[in-house]
């Protein structure tokens, strides 16, 4: 019990110093030992990519799953360890309720068999929702998550520590201080010379007294300034290399977001072939109902080629799941050797990651080079031309730092 309450008591007199120097060093009181530069960049990228993670991790879930009672009860089920239940989507209920009104409406009637072959598309349209929720969940909500709750809780430690020892660092500087002054001050009174004829020589020796206790006192605080200054080191530096790791947070993240890409890919280009099949199953059907109201083809017409516009383009166009790392065919058919690099537009760019090549018409890359890149009309915008020395390919944007 009283070892309990002197740690009490220790750690009472450790806070309340602490909060006293906090307190003095917002005032402008007191003052304080600052981080370099590079260290409170480090912080700023930190706060950064942690602030950023939470606002797409709670975007992403609205996506996935825009009724906000139904994330709630998911969040409940996972701090409460407990398996969340499958739920169906909006088209696999959809298509339960055209299913029972078939059955109830009449199955053979042209309505109840427009209905059925609905309904069966709509199932299908739920269940590529339900894998790619579930794809990305996986491969992306999970790594994101894991950093905030792992990664950024580790270094949200660390960082209240660091802060700690720099408060007790400062405390230390600050006794020290006035203990030095102190003794400057009591080595004056007693540099002079007592009058013995006076009453009170006692005085005298007061002085040499307390000028000797200050130099113990001086003493005392440079010894627990080495030591608060050797934990404020290792402390900083096991900080420091937390904070230098979010260099590999975004990679691991720049993954998990092609991963993310890919799977949404997937996801809608299932959906256009379901209901493209749908819409070829309707379109025969009708004819069959309503004799001369399509002629000859049952695929959308297509609108003039002058008044199409690249938004219509692209959502006519059947999806595929693209390839990382291919180009499209105008990019493949480049030969970049032959190409010369406009007389102006071209950038210094740092890069900021390794990248391999994954063919002759890329440019491998190291972490940290600097190299010149332009681009060329018609390119795709997540890549570049670089070139370094001789060597000429193209780069992912991703990976490159623009200078200017």
């Amino acid at each position: 019990m009283d070892f309990n309450m002197k740690k009490l008591a220790s750690d009472a007199g450790i806070f309340f110093t602490r909060a006293v120097q906090f307190t003095e060093e917002k005032f402008g009181q007191a003052e304080k030992t600052e981080l370099d530069a590079n260290f409170e960049n480090l912080l700023a990228r930190a706060d950064s990519t942690k602030n950023w993670t939470e606002k797409i991790l709670r975007q992403t879930e609205v996506l996935l799953q825009p009724n906000p009672s139904a994330r709630v009860e998911e969040f409940l089920y996972e701090k409460l360890d407990r398996k969340v239940p499958s739920r169906v989507t909006n088209g696999e209920l959809l298509a339960q309720y055209m299913a029972e009104a078939a059955s109830e409406l009449g199955p053979t009637t042209p309505y109840g068999k427009t209905l059925i072959k609905v309904s069966e598309a709509e199932k299908r349209l739920g269940a590529a929702e339900r894998d790619f929720i579930h794809a990305a969940s996986i491969n992306f909500l999970t790594p994101l998550r894991n950093f905030l709750e792992g990664d950024w809780k580790t270094i949200s430690k660390e960082r209240r520590l660091l802060q700690n020892r720099r408060l007790d660092l400062d405390v230390c500087k600050a006794r020290l201080k006035k203990a030095k002054a102190a003794e400057a001050k009591a080595a004056c009174e007693g540099d002079t010379v007592p009058d013995f004829q006076e009453t009170r020589p006692r005085n005298y020796i007061l002085s040499a007294s307390a000028s000797a206790l200050w130099n113990d006192e001086v003493d005392k605080s440079e010894q627990e300034l080495r030591v608060a200054q050797t934990e404020f080191d290792r402390q900083a530096e096991v900080t420091r290399l937390l904070l230098e790791g979010i260099s590999s947070t975004h990679v691991n993240h720049l993954r998990c977001l092609h991963e993310f890409v890919e799977s949404q890919t997937t996801y809608y280009a299932q959906c256009y072939r379901h209901m493209l099949d749908l819409q070829k199953q309707l379109g025969s059907s009708q004819g069959a109902i309503f004799p001369g109201t399509f002629v000859g083809t049952t695929e959308p017409a297509s609108p003039p080629l002058s008044s199409t516009s690249p938004t219509t383009t692209a959502a006519t166009m059947p999806m595929e799941p693209s390839v990382a790392g291919q180009a499209p065919p105008g990019e493949a058919a480049l030969c970049l050797e032959e190409v010369a690099p406009p007389a102006s537009g071209t950038r210094k760019a740092r890069v900021l990651y390794d990248y391999e090549a994954a063919d002759s018409s890329e440019l491998a890359l190291l972490a940290d080079e600097l190299i010149t890149v332009y681009s060329l009309p018609g390119m795709d915008p997540d890549w570049l031309i670089g070139e370094r020395g001789n060597k000429k390919g193209k780069v992912p944007v991703t990976y490159l730092e623009l200078l200017s």
